[in-house]
């Protein structure tokens, strides 16, 4: 299921009459986040954003388990394993799990450090701690309160902000602003920060830092004398449009699929059975191409497709690594 679009535009009739339930469950989950939350005996750093959907987060994680590894920690990245089936804590073995045990995200973050999966977030930090971390990187654990975080750093999509400023169902906060602002330490906006000034603006004086998404270099220059069929399973897939169009690759045919979307083995056939007919090249992101992977049903579509990995570059780089290791210094 996509988000509504009324999540994204001014107040209107659907939010009025959702409201009441809006106002229900951000009591609800103000009151969660109010937890002390229980010490994971290393420090622990945590990522995550105001909204449902996607704001870069995966991106983020990828980029401070890089920065803590150039300075010398141990870094655990520590997912809750969304779209995957584990019901127990587990290391990810990015060799032979597969997203639909681990999720996808996980097996994007365990290529570059160290990753645990677990629903209960305490149980899998021990486990990060008894096998050598150093220091946690928490993968979407802002409103979270069982594990107790030394630093919070709440992306914001610049593109879309928080939208209507409402909490779900009635926008697409996942709780009021206020109580998410008082758990957090500061603010990543990742691209242009037209749509995310409201949101700026109330984080006053938290440190607002500025990143983009950096698409690779080389699949850039494989695709661009070819015309392609960009498809996406992600928080938010016109976000990967833009990010391919933004790179000079043509989109002839696009299309969108729910977030962490499992593909069957018959749009699999679609997919490519369009690509070949337009004469096409198929192109997707990083975390649906994790989705592919160990599916003998989608062997033949993850043989085909191209994928755009992108990194995470920020203006203020040196800024965020001052404060991130005087954090855990303390």
């Amino acid at each position: 299921m996509r988000d509504p679009a009324f999540w994204w535009r001014p107040a209107g009739l659907a939010v009025g009459l959702l409201a009441p339930f809006a106002a229900a469950y951000g009591a609800i989950a103000a009151r969660r986040m109010a937890g002390p939350g229980a010490r994971a005996g290393v420090p622990v750093l945590c990522v995550g954003n105001f909204t449902l959907g996607g704001a870069g987060k995966t991106p983020t994680v990828l980029m401070l388990a890089r920065l803590l590894q150039e300075a010398g920690e141990r870094p655990f990245c520590l997912s809750r394993g969304y779209g995957g089936g584990a019901s127990r804590p587990k290391r990810v073995d990015p060799h032979k799990d597969s997203a639909a045990l681990v999720g996808d995200e996980a097996l994007l973050l365990a290529q570059v450090a160290p990753t645990v999966v677990a629903h209960d977030r305490v149980a899998g930090a021990q486990i990060a701690k008894t096998t050598g971390a150093s220091v946690i990187v928490m993968d979407d654990g802002l409103q979270n309160a069982s594990l107790a975080k030394d630093f919070t750093l709440a992306v914001v999509d610049g593109r879309r902000g928080i939208g209507n400023g409402r909490v779900f169902p009635a926008g697409p906060l996942r709780a009021p602003l206020n109580a998410q602002l008082a758990r957090t330490d500061a603010l990543l906006v990742v691209g242009d920060d037209t749509r995310a000034r409201e949101v700026i603006a109330a984080a006053r004086p938290l440190p607002v830092w500025h990143g983009k998404l950096v698409p690779d270099a080389a699949a850039v220059a494989a695709l661009k004398a070819r015309k392609v069929f960009a498809f996406a399973g992600i928080g938010d897939p016109d976000k990967f449009f833009a990010t391919v169009t933004a790179a000079g690759i043509a989109i002839a045919r696009r299309r969108a699929f729910a977030d962490h979307h499992r593909y069957s083995a018959e749009q699999a056939a679609e997919l490519i059975m369009q690509a070949e007919h337009d004469g096409l090249a198929l192109l997707t992101t990083a975390k649906d191409c994790a989705r592919m992977t160990g599916e003998p049903a989608l062997a033949a579509l993850a043989a085909k497709v191209h994928v755009l990995p992108v990194t995470l570059v920020l203006e203020e780089a040196e800024a965020l690594r001052k404060l991130i290791l005087a954090k855990l210094r303390r």
